[in-house]
């Protein structure tokens, strides 16, 4: 790996444990300003202080969650958008590039592709692209890659995640996210498919801490690197608790049990 891609990979995952906490805070584009994303600022000092290695967004994150102060975190630059407003809300164009992600300071870069919609060609062009100029430039990227368009019935079944993470590694992703699959037996063939970390995404907001919870520590036992999860962590009544609790399962093995003491529920 390019030491550039190798120094800067260090600042979003653990040296230690080779695992990684990722906040996506990139909604505002997509759905707006939801709750828990208003204050961005406050929420990006939360996740921080509970220990996540990285925040992920589009510009407007790095210019309104800069916080001059407090733990440092890495930051990870979005690259593609869409809104739910569009009539094709699954259609992801390029709205940034890496040499703005340079600029703004960030220590990676990610795109997010859409397998089986009808746009799907024009999204592989431009992550061809874009994993192109990441390796030119040296940093890392990380691509979330789900199946959704009309031959998918499952976006969540086994074969079509790894199918998924499969075409990330393929082409040139050096950390992928994708959802996880529900149980640890499945999930360890995706992981298997793969030759870099794989993250689960959060999905829907979960009913309960404990089931959240339980998503992670079944994840991480079936090999996965980490998470890259939003709403279930900024929405959640306290993100500072929930991160540290998160941490402790990832990057130090804890139990549910004892994860959800660190919470107080």
């Amino acid at each position: 790996m390019h030491i550039g891609k190798s120094i800067r990979t260090e600042r979003l995952m653990n040296r230690n444990t080779g695992k990684c906490i990722i906040v996506p805070m990139d909604h505002g584009v997509s759905v707006g300003p939801i709750p828990g994303l208003v204050d961005m600022r406050k929420i990006v000092n939360e996740v921080a202080e509970g220990g996540a290695d990285a925040v992920l967004g589009h510009k407007g994150l790095a210019r309104c969650g800069h916080r001059r102060g407090g733990r440092d975190l890495g930051l990870i630059l979005h690259l593609s958008s869409s809104t739910d407003l569009s009539p094709e809300p699954n259609a992801k164009t390029l709205t940034a590039n890496v040499e703005d992600a340079i600029k703004m300071g960030a220590d990676g870069v990610s795109i997010h592709v859409n397998l089986g919609d009808p746009t799907e060609a024009k999204m592989l062009g431009d992550f061809g692209q874009v994993a192109r100029d990441a390796e030119n430039w040296g940093i890392p990227l990380m691509a979330m890659v789900y199946g959704r368009g009309p031959k998918i019935k499952n976006s969540l079944a086994p074969e079509v995640v790894a199918h998924c993470a499969r075409v990330a590694v393929e082409l040139g992703a050096d950390i992928v996210k994708v959802p996880y699959t529900g149980d640890m037996d499945s999930f360890a063939h995706v992981v298997e498919a793969t030759c870099v970390p794989i993250l689960i995404a959060g999905g829907p907001k979960t009913d309960t801490t404990r089931e959240f919870l339980q998503m992670v520590h079944d994840a991480i036992k079936a090999g996965a690197a980490g998470l890259s999860v939003g709403r279930n962590i900024f929405q959640h009544p306290t993100p500072r608790l929930l991160v540290s609790a998160l941490s402790g399962i990832v990057h130090a093995g804890w139990s549910v049990d004892q994860a959800m003491a660190m919470v107080g529920e």
